[in-house]
């Protein structure tokens, strides 16, 4: 018998039964829709991450103070005085590879204009920090130097603050220009409004954000003259480990470190940064895919074990085969053909489904929509051997009937 008169049983018998066709092959659909919508989704946040992190420039450098430890206990770095302007002021001179530097020092607390108040976090930084994050301004102008020499009272709000303090000017953002917003019972005045960079990878937003000159945070709100952190960004993306490593060595000289004491400060690279997201995201994406691999097993063994019933229900139709002249493996390939029909249909209708659910899911999220290609092929192969690996068994039991207790059989 030929393939085309196999193909033609084997469909045959598939439409004979149509509702357990369908409950058959819907254990294939769930589990291919959950590989593809799991990596789908998986490498759409690795994406993310890498769009998020190159909108704040792929040669930014984050120096921070290190974690304390104390008998070998993590302390956590938020009492550590090790980072000085001072320092932020050697780099700036001396290192060069670096082309921009600011100190940065940060607050929270209420921000009140008159009846609207939002809780809100004021970032103090240099007049070089918006270059150096790659943020613009829509309206206004950013601070000057001589704001940061006199602890001026000014300040660059973003989006979502308009939105939260000044809802009945986010339409005509230049009327803020000029009012006054107060943090912490004390008054800034608005000078600039950032443009809208939405959520970071992490789901923080980066519109609600209110800059000001680190001076101003330092001593109006903190009351204290050491930083939290110094954003520097490297002339370019090729020199970032040029730059890293100058860094370290005028920190560690600044410090007056010896060559057996640690560093007392971490410098970390967004390259870094991405590298280790983009290792966590992998890791999760390839955990969920395996947890979904499992009910494409399942699925498996549901073609399995209706094959086992097919077999039992057609065996006088085998034993009449056989005595008209089919041979074994004619009948091993119908029942092989049978599963691997149901299992490919499976295949087709999950990853379409897939597809579907990835584009929801990455929509809902806010991430764009990455089609895994490699995915779709691997999940389309695995269903072809999901079909013959379950469906042999019942189909070699099938071929090695006896046609004559086949024919006797009740």
């Amino acid at each position: 018998m030929n393939i085309a008169n196999l193909l033609k049983v084997a469909i045959d018998a598939i439409l004979r039964n149509k509702t357990r066709t369908l409950l058959t092959i819907l254990g294939v659909v769930i589990g291919i829709a959950s590989v593809i919508a799991m990596v789908s989704i998986g490498q759409s946040s690795q994406q993310s991450i890498t769009e998020q992190v190159s909108s704040m420039g792929t040669n930014l450098i984050m120096v921070m103070r290190a974690n304390q430890r104390r008998g070998g206990v993590n302390m956590g770095a938020d009492n550590v005085q090790t980072l000085t302007v001072s320092d932020a002021e050697r780099i700036k001179k001396e290192a060069k590879y670096v082309s921009y530097v600011s100190p940065l020092v940060s607050a929270s607390g209420q921000v009140i204009n008159g009846n609207n108040n939002a809780l809100g976090s004021l970032q103090g930084g240099s007049v070089d920090l918006l270059k150096i994050r790659k943020l613009d301004l829509v309206a206004g102008s950013n601070f000057t130097e001589d704001d940061v020499a006199r602890y001026s009272k000014v300040c660059i709000i973003g989006q979502t603050v308009v939105k939260n303090i000044f809802p009945e000017d986010s339409t005509n953002v230049e009327d803020i220009i000029g009012k006054d917003i107060k943090f912490k019972n004390v008054l800034l005045k608005v000078i600039g409004v950032l443009d809208s960079k939405g959520s970071n990878s992490m789901g923080q937003d980066q519109d609600d954000i209110i800059i000001a000159p680190y001076t101003t945070v330092q001593k109006r709100f903190l009351g204290t003259d050491y930083l939290q952190m110094i954003y520097c960004s490297a002339s370019s993306e090729e020199v970032a480990d040029a730059a890293v490593l100058e860094i370290s060595l005028l920190l560690r000289e600044c410090h007056k470190l010896s060559d057996y004491q640690n560093d007392d400060f971490e410098v970390r690279t967004q390259s870094e940064m991405l590298s280790m997201m983009n290792s966590m995201t992998g890791t999760l994406t390839y955990l969920l895919a395996a947890i979904a691999s499992i009910s494409l097993l399942v699925g498996g063994i549901g073609i399995m074990n209706i094959m086992y019933v097919t077999v039992t229900e057609r065996t006088k139709e085998i034993g009449l085969r056989m005595a008209i002249g089919a041979r074994g493996k004619d009948i091993l390939m119908q029942f092989l053909i049978e599963s691997a029909i149901l299992s490919l249909v499976g295949g087709v209708i999950g990853i379409i489904i897939g597809l579907v659910l990835s584009y929801v899911g990455t929509s809902l999220l806010g991430m764009p929509f990455v089609v895994s290609y490699s995915s779709i092929v691997i999940s389309f192969i695995v269903c072809a051997a999901t079909g013959v690996f379950f469906g042999w068994y019942p189909a070699k039991k099938a071929a090695n009937m006896d046609p004559i207790t086949a024919l006797r059989y009740e």
